[in-house]
């Protein structure tokens, strides 16, 4: 269903985000989004687990001290460059988002770095979907 106006994909980005609402994904995710995450091999196909995924993130990542700190954006994509503290592990990763005419999220892929703050993060996230994060 076509919005009459589409949506601001990156105000509504950052408005969830920073209000950790993962209820607040469903109207921003297309029905058909991809996730790609920086420690599983497999694309994650669909809205269900995309949003599921992301509502994990929200809880590992979305600490005080995480803030992003570049923003590079197209007509229908963009990047987000982050950076967060985690357990005494400084985290620089990358956001990558791309979205359909009506501003739904149709990809969303994540990458990571160092090696040290990948491992910790596929450590916590394991846990958190384990405990359906």
């Amino acid at each position: 269903m076509a919005a009459d106006k589409p949506i601001d994909t990156l105000a509504r980005w950052h408005q969830v985000a920073a209000q950790r609402d993962a209820a607040g994904l469903d109207a921003l995710l297309a029905e058909t989004a991809v996730f790609h995450s920086p420690v599983v091999h497999t694309p994650q196909v669909g809205k269900a687990i995309t949003r599921r995924y992301l509502a994990a993130a929200f809880q590992v990542f979305f600490n005080p001290t995480f803030r992003y700190v570049r923003e590079i954006a197209g007509p229908r994509d963009a990047m987000l460059e982050f950076q967060v503290e985690i357990d005494g592990v400084a985290v620089n990763g990358v956001d990558l988002i791309k979205w359909d005419g009506d501003g739904r999220i149709v990809e969303f892929k994540v990458m990571l770095r160092p090696l040290k703050a990948i491992n910790l993060i596929h450590q916590k996230m394991a846990a958190m979907l384990q405990a359906g994060g």
